[in-house]
């Protein structure tokens, strides 16, 4: 199965050993992330920092190694699809128009978010993380 991430997945990965960190890390699943929004992720850096008591040698070290297993979508690649997928999401939630507009560039894929607001939308399926676990 094809995955986009959204932000928050990586966050909870990132703060804890969580579920989400052991899917990421364990799963035959192949993971995806808008190159875009690595940007939000540094945005938390601190926040993260805090929250799980990482150094900054291993966040970074933790970063890597969850990258190996999320193949990042070039920013080229998501602007294809940037119209379709800002008209699906823009009046629900702007931020995430490049959640949509990533799956529409990964044919057969599905957004993992525990946000509602996806629910909204109809174009692209989204899965949940007792979705993904079962």
């Amino acid at each position: 199965m094809k995955i986009i991430l959204d932000v928050n997945a990586i966050l909870s990965a990132l703060i804890r050993d969580s579920t989400t960190r052991k899917i990421i890390l364990n799963s035959q699943f192949d993971f995806y992330f808008p190159e875009p929004s690595l940007h939000k992720i540094r945005k938390y850096k601190d926040y993260i920092l805090e929250k799980s008591g990482l150094t900054e040698d291993e966040y970074d070290k933790l970063m890597a190694t969850l990258f190996k297993y999320i193949k990042l979508v070039p920013t080229e690649e998501i602007e294809k699809n940037w119209d379709e997928a800002k008209k699906i999401m823009e009046h629900i939630d702007p931020e995430d128009v490049v959640f949509i507009a990533t799956a529409l560039s990964i044919a057969d894929s599905v957004i993992w978010s525990d946000d509602r607001h996806f629910e909204k939308q109809d174009k692209v399926k989204v899965l949940k993380t007792e979705d993904i676990i079962n």
